[in-house]
């Protein structure tokens, strides 16, 4: 009798046919002679498994690749817009607060309170940029 099939609520009348029996071994002339075992009959519930082969690959741990962000590079980019390197280290909200209060700092230039604020946006740019950037490289496992 072959296995039966469960359809969720009960096992149904349908039957798989029970497996073919392997082969006959014939012994090849000057060969020693091999006894086979006959594989028990399986039931239902049973996995068809062979000792030693497993029917699904273990799952292979998988492995991303990332590019290093350069600090010079994002240094060099807030050099000429704060807060660009900081958004090319991801940082994007971060990044558009510090260009935003460099604009803002520069409107008030006029009262001359402003050019605190430019200078230091534009310092603080730079170090975040740099800071942002080898915070990245440690967070991926790359140190430099």
């Amino acid at each position: 009798e072959g296995e039966r099939y469960w359809d969720g609520r009960a096992w149904t009348p349908h039957v798989r046919p029970a497996p073919a029996p392997p082969p006959a071994a014939v012994d090849a002339p000057g060969l020693p002679h091999h006894e086979t075992h006959a594989a028990p009959a399986h039931t239902a519930g049973q996995l068809h498994a062979t000792p030693g082969v497993y029917p699904y690959a273990a799952a292979q741990p998988t492995f991303t690749q990332v590019v290093p962000k350069n600090p010079a590079i994002a240094v060099l980019a807030s050099f000429f817009l704060p807060g660009l390197g900081t958004m090319l280290n991801g940082q994007a909200g971060r990044g558009v607060l510090i260009l935003l209060g460099y604009c803002v700092s520069w409107m008030l230039v006029i009262v001359f309170v402003g050019i605190l604020g430019v200078f230091g946006f534009w310092v603080w740019g730079m170090v975040d940029a740099y800071q942002g950037a080898r915070e990245w490289n440690a967070r991926h496992g790359i140190y430099s």
